[in-house]
């Protein structure tokens, strides 16, 4: 298994992308409010918490590209 080593704060970023990501999915998935407000929110969530996913799947990358020659 790899490690990754992260700060507090990136963590708690990591944390609530996911967050988004799965509550858009399950407003997507959901029937127990109206469809089109149902839509409206899962989408907006779900593209909140990919969009917001990338600068820190990008930090990681190059964290790691950096610290390489240390493993």
């Amino acid at each position: 298994m790899r490690k990754i080593r992260m700060s507090l704060p990136v963590l708690a970023a990591t944390a609530g992308t996911r967050g988004m990501l799965g509550a858009g999915t399950a407003f997507l998935v959901g029937d127990r409010i109206p469809p089109r407000a149902r839509k409206k929110v899962g989408w907006t969530l779900f593209a909140v918490g990919a969009l917001s996913t990338v600068p820190i799947v990008v930090n990681v990358i190059r964290q790691r590209q950096r610290h390489w020659w240390q493993r």
